[in-house]
């Protein structure tokens, strides 16, 4: 078990490091996915995601990838892509700590909008959104696949900055 599991549920893990992602981490950040999801992604995606240079970051804890976030910014906007935490650490800040980084680094690089889609059955996920100040702006019918057919998506949405260019931040 490493150094997190031994502190209180909800309490955030100790030396958890936010870094680029890099080809080396693809094998782990994949085994991550398969373990999150049931429809998970390829490597070769994510391989993908950093040969053409979306922001991709991964958490670390114990030297092990425990997290990881993607995202692609193009046209003023950011599409926040996949953002998974390992099951036991769900809860405990890492979450909460990538998608702050990650929102960060499109604020730095003058996007004005985040969007995303999510699940409806994923009340952390919301929850966690929502604690920014994401709001639902749209519904894609059938979006994800799911075991008995398809599933809808939320489609959220983050201002970024206000016109005048200031931080809107929670």
């Amino acid at each position: 078990m490493s150094a997190a599991s031994a502190d209180a549920p909800g309490r955030q893990p100790r030396l958890v490091k936010f870094r680029a992602m890099t080809p080396g981490d693809v094998a782990a950040v994949g085994a991550l996915e398969r373990a999150a999801y049931p429809f998970p992604w390829s490597e070769g995606i994510f391989r993908d995601c950093i040969r053409v240079g979306y922001l991709c970051r991964v958490a670390e804890l114990d030297g092990q990838v425990v997290a990881y976030g993607i995202v692609a910014m193009g046209a003023g906007e950011a599409h926040i892509l996949n953002l998974c935490v390992r099951d036991d650490l769900r809860s405990r800040g890492v979450g909460r700590q990538m998608l702050a980084l990650l929102l960060e680094r499109t604020r730095e690089a003058g996007v004005g909008e985040a969007f995303l889609e999510v699940r409806p059955t994923n009340g952390l996920a919301i929850s966690l959104y929502q604690s920014f100040g994401f709001v639902q702006v749209g519904l894609r019918r059938g979006y994800y696949q799911a075991a008995q057919g398809r599933e809808d998506a939320l489609v959220l949405k983050l201002a970024l900055a206000d016109p005048a260019g200031t931080d809107s931040s929670p």
